[in-house]
């Protein structure tokens, strides 16, 4: 899930009223979010702007995206906006693998009710076969 810090559009009509938030990119501009991370207001002489900077700099950390407005409200605060990088050798990387379907090393556990409909598939299936 890539994660973007946007504005969600709030207020009435002709009246926004702005809330920063973070939330997962596929999602609706006014949609679900993950986080409130402030909230700003540009109707108000001079726009009223309050960011949680602890919070913002979480997610930058995490990976976060802000949007291009977020940026620049962010920019004139002096707040980051790229995640602090990680140094890493070139010889510490690990060779990369031919692309592989994935097995379980351990078959996961199924519930009660799974094995017995399993069990009815299987049975209902040597049933068929044994007619034909």
């Amino acid at each position: 899930m890539s994660v973007v810090i946007r504005l969600m559009r709030a207020g009435a009509k002709k009246r926004p009223f702005y809330r920063m938030v973070a939330a997962d990119s596929r999602r609706q501009r006014d949609g679900r979010f993950l986080q409130i991370l402030g909230h700003y207001n540009p109707l108000s002489q001079p726009y009223e702007l309050v960011v949680h900077k602890d919070k913002v700099e979480a997610w930058i950390a995490k990976g976060a995206q802000p949007s291009e407005q977020v940026a620049s409200l962010l920019r004139s605060l002096g707040i980051p906006m790229s995640a602090p990088a990680t140094v890493t050798p070139a010889a510490a990387k690990p060779a990369a693998k031919p692309a592989s379907p994935r097995k379980r090393a351990v078959a996961r556990k199924l519930s009660p009710r799974k094995l017995r409909a399993r069990a009815a598939r299987k049975a209902s299936r040597h049933k068929g076969a044994a007619k034909a």
